[in-house]
């Protein structure tokens, strides 16, 4: 699933395309937003919460838009009328045109939403429905770690430390306490801080700091020129981290076979990637059985994607 570096990134490309650019079509292919005109409304911005995407007009109107674990925007130069040829739609980039969920026309550029995971049209002012349930937004301009205040940096300790029984690993990922962390830098952040992730939140050093190393890496990886994830400091596949979907394969510290174990329980429980050594502490029963990486690619490279399903009437 996209985690909030990657929706970062697609919010300002998305925000660099549409902000201040009037609507000259928007195609919500979606069952509950047949209906929807957007035409004529102006975008005023594009904004990430968590891993959430907001595109908000002047109509008082926010596209709300969620990626999931396959979808994606992309953006195009829109090609002048007469350059689509009598009755031709413009080829849309980014997927088959039947992944295609969301179509938002300007003058100028062309965003098309692919795969999309959830697609709403809300009031901006009731936007709280959608994402008033996320944590403090890891990745947020106004995040600061030593600021002290009841939001933000400091909302986010607060409520981890307040889950303290809980395994780490699963307080990272649940958004309801800090939204954008997914199951990528939840391994390498922990795997950095040779922290297991079935540790226990209250056995965790210094979570200001566990946090405030995430943040840093996200951002960089934001605001990185190609968006390639790597906490290795090297951007070649195999290479760009040290546990994440490298199950089977050797870490890259110390040699140790890499595992990977379920974290939590139930219609909520992910994996996690780590290393027994350099991550010492709690885990699962681990019965020894050979592993392979995530999505077979046994380089240690990106796993293989998996096809989306359609949205639900």
């Amino acid at each position: 699933m996209p985690e909030g570096d990657t929706v970062l990134r697609t919010a300002r490309r998305l925000d660099a395309a549409l902000a201040g650019r009037v609507l000259r079509s928007a195609d919500l292919r979606w069952p509950t937003l047949a209906a929807a005109d957007l035409s004529g409304q102006v975008v005023r911005e594009v904004v990430a919460r968590g891993k959430h995407l907001l595109a908000r007009t002047d109509a008082g109107v926010t596209l709300h838009s969620h990626l999931r674990m396959d979808g994606s925007w992309h953006v195009q130069r829109t090609p002048p009328p007469a350059g689509a040829g009598p009755g031709r739609a413009p080829r849309l980039r980014g997927g088959s045109a039947e992944g295609v969920r969301a179509v938002l026309v300007t003058d100028d550029w062309t965003a098309v939403g692919h795969r999309l995971g959830m697609l709403d049209l809300v009031p901006t002012a009731e936007e709280d429905g959608l994402v008033g349930h996320l944590g403090p937004d890891l990745l947020a301009d106004d995040w600061d770690i030593d600021d002290g205040s009841t939001d933000g940096a400091g909302a986010a300790v607060a409520a981890l430390v307040a889950d303290g029984d809980r395994e780490v690993g699963a307080a990272l990922l649940d958004q309801r306490l800090v939204a954008g962390i997914g199951t990528f830098w939840m391994s390498e952040t922990l795997f950095l801080r040779g922290v297991s992730p079935w540790a226990a939140v209250r056995d965790v050093p210094d979570v200001a700091g566990l946090l405030a190393r995430t943040r840093r890496m996200m951002r960089a990886a934001a605001d990185a020129r190609e968006p390639v994830q790597t906490t290795t400091g090297d951007t070649r596949p195999g290479r760009n981290r040290y546990v994440h979907a490298r199950s089977g394969l050797p870490c890259l510290r110390c040699g140790t076979t890499v595992r990977v174990a379920p974290l939590g329980s139930g219609p909520t429980a992910r994996s996690a990637f780590s290393c027994p050594v350099c991550q010492p502490g709690p885990r699962p029963t681990d019965d020894g059985r050979p592993q392979a990486p995530l999505g077979h690619d046994r380089r240690g490279g990106a796993p293989a994607r998996r096809r989306g399903t359609s949205p639900r009437a």
